[in-house]
C-alpha cells in the first residue's frame, strides 16, 4: 500500500538528502531503510530496518545473515537477494578496483581522465580523484556543486577524503560550463591552497584539470601556478 500521508514524500527526502549529503550522514538503520526502499516500493522500511539491526546485532549482520534466518524475520526472496548481493557486489568491485589494470590513472592522461564525467553538464562541479601509491584509483566524485559559473573548493572534505582512503596522489578538476578551459587567478589560487593543505598530510596533488565543453587544460602539465614554480621545498 502507499505511504502514509504523513509520511509523504518521505522516500524522496531520504534520497536528495543522500545525494546532498552521502552515506556518511545516515545512522545505520536509515542506510538500511534506504537501501530496503529498492526491494519494498510501497511500505514503510523504517521499522523494518530497525528490527533487523536488533535482531542481528548490527548493520553488517544483516547482510551477513543466512537467508534462512532472513526468511525467519518474514522477508521475501526478493528483499534476501537484495540484501545478499551487497556483500558479493562489493567484493567483485573491490577485486576490480584492486586488480584491474585499467583502473590505474596515468599522470599524463588526466584530461582523456576527467572529460567524460563533465559532458553536457550546465552546472559547475569539481571532482576529486585519489590513487594510491601505484597509481591506482581509491576514490572518484563529486566534491562540490555550484551554478554555471562558480563552484567551492571544499579544502576540508578533500583532505578528509584523502586521509579516509589512505591516497598517496590526488587530482582535482572542475569544469567552465560557459566559459572557455583556461584557468582563472580564482583557480589557481585554490589550487595552491589545496596543494599546501594535502602537502601537510604528506599527499601530493598532481594535477587540477579544468574542462570546457570539449576542451580541456591540465595546469600540471602547462605549468600554470603551483605546477610551474620551484616546488622543492614543498617535495614529501
Amino acid at each position: 500500500m502507499p505511504e502514509k500521508h504523513s509520511h509523504k514524500g518521505h522516500r524522496q527526502r531520504l534520497r536528495d538528502r543522500y545525494f546532498k549529503d552521502g552515506i556518511e550522514s545516515f545512522q545505520p538503520h536509515e542506510a538500511l531503510e534506504l537501501y530496503l526502499f529498492y526491494a519494498i516500493p510501497y511500505k514503510d522500511t523504517n521499522e523494518l530496518a530497525h528490527r533487523l539491526i536488533e535482531q542481528f546485532g548490527s548493520f553488517s549482520a544483516v547482510f551477513d545473515a543466512p537467508p534462512s534466518a532472513l526468511r525467519e524475520m518474514g522477508l521475501t526472496d526478493n528483499v534476501i537477494a537484495l540484501l545478499k548481493l551487497l556483500p558479493d557486489m562489493a567484493r567483485l568491485y573491490k577485486i576490480d578496483k584492486t586488480e584491474n589494470p585499467l583502473k590505474a590513472v596515468d599522470g599524463f592522461g588526466l584530461c582523456s581522465y576527467f572529460e567524460p564525467y563533465f559532458h553536457g553538464m550546465k552546472e559547475e562541479v569539481m571532482r576529486l580523484l585519489l590513487l594510491d601509491k601505484k597509481g591506482k584509483e581509491l576514490y572518484s566524485g563529486i566534491i562540490s556543486r555550484g551554478s554555471s559559473n562558480t563552484t567551492d573548493v571544499p579544502i576540508k572534505k578533500i583532505v578528509e577524503l584523502s586521509l579516509y582512503y589512505n591516497a598517496s596522489f590526488a587530482a582535482i578538476a572542475h569544469n567552465h560550463p560557459s566559459g572557455s578551459a583556461r584557468p582563472s587567478s580564482m583557480d589557481v589560487d585554490a589550487t595552491r591552497k589545496v596543494f599546501l593543505a594535502l602537502r601537510l598530510v604528506k599527499i601530493r596533488l598532481i594535477d587540477h584539470v579544468v574542462v570546457a565543453d570539449d576542451d580541456s587544460v591540465s595546469m600540471a602539465l602547462s605549468g600554470i601556478g603551483i605546477f610551474g614554480e620551484d616546488i622543492r621545498g614543498y617535495e614529501l
